[in-house]
């Protein structure tokens, strides 16, 4: 990728303005399609280069995804879950503990349960089990008759388990989208479009949407009839059968919209199909359980008359109709559908999932809503005192790497820690505490810069399990190689980083002014949407404003202000700047650029756009 400049500011930031796309292609594409060179500059920059790919873009449809029998080893798996249930054989769905595993595992038992009562789901326990498959999850199955386990979002790394599994009459289904090993388990089938050979050819789906992948393909099967078949080519009962396939597949996309959300993965290309109809069901008609968690994020789905009844008491409270968007699930869901896993049993999460009932939804919704009240104090007290630790600890002065053990850190909040201070340090960051089986057990972030994962490989010959993606991985090891463990990190961190200390980036798609955001380009914008990772909100520049005069603190550190340019004319745009309350007295006398995302700000019924500051730079 290349770039315009690169420029340190104030706030130890790399502003970058994007210059990797080709400007006869943005021309092209702009003509094309009757709309500005901006809007042509940001779909090129996401990989839409043509008319057709930007109607498919803007126009998401379920014949877009990909035949699901493209994926290794599909078939397989679908004759082998026939087979289970012709023969009446106890199946298993086993997911991780995280809202991508239970989101995983609630959307295919809920489909089978459909087909066959003599089944059963499975999450391991974090404290006792720790993370995939687990010898224990495989003896209750044993226990209890199982002889086909569907382990979803894990298992990829699971010879051993697998093998264990098989010796006591019991086959296994992976559904996997973790990196694989140098082997893989000796499963009926293994599915995970990251295998070198698998021809799948989208490669980014969430452990949910392999599950989703796997309903898809059973329900072709059963209908025979495909997503991808073109109506022309059908007769009219196959037509009718196509649109009774897609209504059977609608209602699990609000599950695999929030895994994609939470699990962080690309919204582009099927996800981003997916993602689009989840949200479509969301918010028309959401499931009980995440009804029920919506409404401790303060949103209510009910619509309120806000236009003949300004001063409802639903408005008093906070509570307002709004469209559910992927970081409203980032933020209100999936922390609260995670914390069930953190704190106590992520079987409550699934069954918060699974029910239909609103009574039980609001009851467990309550429940979790606690356990995510106790994750966040036992969050904030580990990251304060892993930040003291930084702050004061001459061990960790001069090091390009963090990595911190306490065995009195709670297993469940480790990974959140690590990420709060990759945050605040801006380095590679793990974050250990006492594991099972005398091991010790942690969590990996990183970031953009450097390959985790790969990290990990190179250190697994002292490590006892590890997985994971390149800015984020689950590891655990024996205590006597944690020493040569932390040193080795540290030298594979500065080998790739040399000696120059990472800097955040600010990555900027556009320069504009304030008289180009026209209603026809905001609703255009708009039409991006679903955003998330490789479809991100734009951020665009505009350089040379001063504050009218309105610019205070609100709030703890948030600067609010209304900023209009010097050098064209163009009414003033409100802009809140969240904990950069230090940049007040400069905003009230001094010109400056601001880096920021278009948002639209609901309050009291209202709707207006506002700019949400990412940065700000003084430099006339």
């Amino acid at each position: 990728m290349s770039y315009l400049y690169a420029q340190k500011n104030m706030k130890e930031k790399h502003w970058i303005i994007r210059e990797d796309y080709d400007i006869e292609t943005v021309g092209n594409l702009a003509a094309s399609l009757g709309v500005d060179k901006i809007i042509a500059t940001l779909l090129v920059e996401r990989g839409v280069t043509t008319f057709e790919e930007a109607r498919r873009f803007f126009r998401p449809g379920l014949d877009q995804i990909h035949d699901p029998f493209l994926m290794k080893g599909m078939k397989q798996a679908i004759e082998r879950i026939n087979s289970a249930i012709s023969r009446q054989e106890r199946i298993m769905v086993y997911g991780d503990y995280d809202v991508d595993g239970t989101s995983a595992v609630a959307l295919v038992y809920s489909y089978l349960k459909e087909h066959d009562h003599n089944i059963d789901f499975y999450i391991p326990d974090r404290e006792r089990e720790g993370y995939g498959i687990s010898y224990q999850g495989i003896d209750y199955a044993r226990e209890t008759g199982v002889r086909l386990i569907i382990a979803l979002d894990c298992g990829i790394k699971a010879v051993e388990e697998v093998a264990y599994a098989k010796q006591h009459g019991i086959d296994f289904i992976i559904g996997d989208h973790h990196l694989p090993g140098e082997e893989v388990p000796q499963a009926v089938a293994v599915l995970d479009p990251k295998q070198d050979d698998c021809p799948y050819p989208y490669k980014e789906l969430s452990g949910c949407g392999i599950g989703f992948k796997i309903v898809e393909a059973h329900l072709e099967q059963h209908l025979g009839v495909r997503l991808c078949d073109l109506p022309e080519q059908l007769d009219a009962r196959r037509c009718q059968r196509q649109e009774e396939l897609k209504l059977k597949l609608l209602k699990y996309l609000d599950l695999v919209a929030v895994s994609i959300a939470s699990d962080i993965v690309p919204i582009m290309g099927e996800n981003r199909v997916l993602a689009y109809f989840g949200l479509r069901v969301l918010n028309t008609k959401p499931r009980a359980g995440i009804e029920a968690i919506l409404k401790y994020g303060h949103v209510d789905r009910r619509k309120a008359d806000t236009e003949e009844q300004p001063d409802t008491e639903k408005t008093k409270t906070g509570y307002f109709e709004k469209e559910l968007t992927i970081t409203d699930l980032v933020f209100l869901v999936g922390p609260r559908i995670n914390a069930a896993g953190r704190i106590r049993s992520a079987f409550d999460s699934v069954r918060l999932m699974l029910t239909d009932d609103a009574t039980i939804a609001r009851r467990l919704a309550e429940d979790i809503n606690q356990y995510n009240m106790e994750r966040k104090e036992l969050d904030t007290s580990a990251t304060e005192e892993a930040k003291r630790r930084i702050d004061t600890d001459p061990a960790y002065q001069g090091r390009q790497s963090l990595v911190l053990y306490d065995p009195g850190w709670h297993r469940g909040v480790v990974g959140i820690v690590a990420s709060r201070i990759v945050e605040a340090y801006y380095k590679p960051t793990i974050v250990f505490t006492r594991g099972s089986d005398d091991l010790i057990t942690g969590s990996a972030r990183s970031t953009g810069f450097f390959d985790v994962h790969e990290a990990l490989e190179k250190c697994a010959d002292l490590l006892e399990h590890f997985g994971g993606h390149k800015c984020a991985a689950g590891v655990s090891l024996k205590p006597e190689n944690m020493d040569a463990f932390v040193e080795r990190f540290e030298q594979l961190v500065r080998e790739s980083m040399g000696q120059q200390e990472a800097v955040p980036e600010i990555e900027i798609d556009a320069e504009i002014g304030f008289s180009q955001i026209t209603p026809k380009f905001l609703r255009i914008l708009k039409q991006f949407a679903p955003f998330g990772p490789d479809n991100n909100v734009p951020v665009f520049v505009t350089r040379e404003l001063v504050d009218t005069g309105n610019a205070r603190i609100v709030g703890t550190n948030h600067l609010k202000m209304s900023a209009i340019p010097i050098s064209e004319r163009s009414a003033p745009y409100p802009a809140i700047a969240f904990q950069l309350g230090e940049c007040l007295p400069r905003v009230r006398r001094e010109r400056f650029d601001l880096c920021y995302q278009l948002e639209e700000n609901y309050w009291r019924g209202k709707t207006e756009i506002q700019l949400n500051v990412k940065d700000i730079k003084f430099n006339y």
